[in-house]
């Protein structure tokens, strides 16, 4: 499990082939951010790395930030998956998100 193997699509291609979607998606982390800059108000590094898009060229989506977000739960493949899941990878998401995982 590594960020590397985490799936991100470039903004150009979404907002060509679903400009909708890329509305609800900027919509969704406005809101996120917004309420991270609260918890976090002196973290913008932190706000940064757990932002739904990607700063940078070419701008990116991070899609399994963007179903941490937005599902109710999310879980490994098992239970060791999982716990690897809360204790690295995602690790700033359990601390947001007590039980989401």
């Amino acid at each position: 499990m590594l960020p590397e193997a985490l799936e991100k699509w470039s903004v150009d291609l979404i907002g060509r082939l679903l400009p909708r979607h890329l509305e609800f998606i900027y919509l969704i982390n406005h809101i996120y951010i917004t309420k991270l800059k609260a918890k976090y108000p002196n973290d913008n590094k932190k706000v940064e790395r757990m932002s739904l898009v990607e700063e940078g060229y070419p701008k990116k989506i991070r899609m399994a930030y963007l179903s941490i977000v937005c599902s109710h739960t999310v879980n490994g493949v098992a239970a060791l998956h999982s716990h690897l899941l809360k204790t690295t990878l995602f690790k700033e998401f359990d601390e947001l998100y007590p039980g989401k995982i």
